[in-house]
């Protein structure tokens, strides 16, 4: 099994996310933005979270015309794996893989600390390893994680089962109280919060871990 895990100038949480996967059983390598293409054999590419490019103009907008963003477009398109965490989502949205926008926190201030999750469903290779209505609780650390989509996106998005998390207490002012996404195949995942960090009971919590266990059971299967 082997991921890939993309580095943008200021991604802080690139490691997390490459030991998370590591300790499900993956092998990594880390992907750097000016890279033109993926290593072969990869089975799943992360995004993570951090400040790529300082944040300037919309968070994920640069880093989403990174060259290697041709490359997950191209792993998506062609029903490849992709989970993208907070910055990562935020890029996810940015290059159209995922709908959906994320805006700057209700409160105009940074948030970072454990939150509630609902899991509402475990139809996806990345939620199976929780139920369908399971409470969770995964760190959040972001300055502009209101996720926003229009009364017709969000229809769809319920209608097809796609909403993969929501907040028990939405602490930014996302819509429909929704923390993460699936793509119309379930093969893409944005979320805001962070599974990377809370995948270790020495980080104060595990609840994220099921989630890289249950990928890691997804291409053992395969």
């Amino acid at each position: 099994m082997r991921a890939a895990v993309i580095v943008f100038p200021g991604s802080n949480c690139d490691r997390d996310l490459k030991v998370a996967f590591e300790r499900a059983g993956f092998s990594v390598d880390m992907v750097w933005h000016k890279d033109t293409s993926m290593p072969d054999g990869i089975d799943i590419v992360g995004v993570p979270g951090g400040f790529s490019f300082g944040d300037y103009l919309r968070c994920g907008a640069i880093a989403a015309n990174s060259p290697i963003c041709r490359a997950v477009i191209d792993h998506a398109s062609r029903g490849g794996y992709v989970l993208g965490i907070c910055n990562g989502f935020q890029v996810l949205t940015e290059t159209g893989i995922l709908p959906g926008a994320l805006r700057r926190n209700a409160g105009l201030k940074y948030i970072c600390r454990t939150v509630g999750l609902k899991v509402e469903t475990a139809d996806s290779a990345f939620t199976s390893g929780y139920q369908a209505g399971q409470e969770i609780m995964i760190p959040i650390a972001h300055h502009d994680g209101n996720y926003f989509a229009d009364e017709g996106t969000l229809a769809r998005l319920r209608d097809a089962d796609r909403i993969a998390f929501s907040y028990l207490d939405n602490p930014n002012g996302s819509v429909a109280d929704i923390a993460g996404v699936l793509s119309d195949n379930r093969r893409v995942l944005g979320m805001m919060p962070h599974p990377e960090r809370a995948a270790d009971a020495g980080h104060g919590g595990s609840d994220g871990a099921a989630m890289f266990r249950a990928l890691a059971s997804q291409f053992a299967m395969a």
